[in-house]
């Protein structure tokens, strides 16, 4: 992500949660962030379903806050949460269970800020913060954070398609094991991860340097090194799998191999 400030808004520099919103449908995303995902469709040819990842990643997330909601988590803090969309964003599904659910979104970006907060103003029970993931303490001891989420009682921290973005000089396993250490018995973890030992080997290299123009790069790790971020915590069937293969719908799509996901359980 580079640097430890938070950015400026800059619409001719590319950001990883404009080209997201930009490959699901959205409409909040500017020319760099456009010009970033023609050169991943170029690809296309190279690196297979590349576009899948994205569409893979948002199902998965509504499928797991929907088996956290079954579980009987009221909390959730959704780390580098990216553009909302029209629908369907945690607090809207959580919503629709128990109102009173609560919902703390986490963004760097400014814009995705702005967003999120417009979206949920005056909602007692969801909010958003300005905040770097790689600075978990400055999330967890945020006021708006701690006079919605009750540490006291289970929580899901939700870290989807964010640590990617996390090179390893930024220390990912600090900023997981910070969160994971904050959170009481019952609590859980969520990760999706773009990984590199699904898609064929040729597609690496290309797909990575196409992110050299984003804000933030791209950091590929392997399944083995991705399940390391589930430290002391009891993986929840059927584990680390493609993101498509984790508790699918009944139609869901074949998975994009691109793409590993896995939710942990505080024990």
């Amino acid at each position: 992500m580079g640097g430890s400030s938070l950015p400026e808004f800059d619409p001719t520099i590319a950001a990883d949660a404009r080209i997201y919103d930009y490959l699901i449908g959205g409409k909040d995303h500017f020319a760099a962030d456009r010009e970033v995902a023609s050169v991943l469709i170029s690809l296309k040819r190279i690196v297979g379903r590349w576009q899948y990842p994205t569409v893979e990643n948002r199902r998965f997330l509504e499928r797991a806050v929907r088996y956290l909601l079954d579980a009987g988590i009221r909390q959730f803090i959704d780390v580098g949460c990216g553009m909302p969309t029209d629908r369907d964003n945690i607090h809207q599904i959580a919503h629709e269970i128990d109102p009173t659910t609560r919902v703390v979104y986490v963004d760097y970006d400014p814009v995705v800020f702005i967003h999120y907060r417009t979206l949920l103003h005056r909602n007692p029970y969801a909010k958003a913060i300005q905040a770097d993931a790689r600075r978990p303490k400055e999330i967890l001891n945020h006021p708006d954070v701690t006079a919605l989420i009750d540490f006291d009682r289970p929580v899901a921290v939700m870290l989807v398609a964010l640590l990617h973005l996390i090179p390893d000089e930024d220390d990912p396993d600090g900023l997981v094991a910070c969160f994971r250490d904050a959170i009481p018995s019952g609590s859980y973890l969520t990760i999706t991860h773009m990984t590199s030992d699904g898609p064929p080997p040729e597609s690496l290299e290309p797909f990575v340097r196409a992110f050299d123009k984003v804000r933030e790069s791209m950091t590929l790790r392997t399944r083995d090194r991705i399940r390391e971020f589930f430290t002391n915590l009891d993986l929840v069937d059927p584990g680390l799998v493609d993101g498509a293969d984790w508790h699918p719908d009944v139609d869901h799509a074949p998975p994009s191999t691109w793409l590993a996901a896995g939710m942990g359980r505080k024990p």
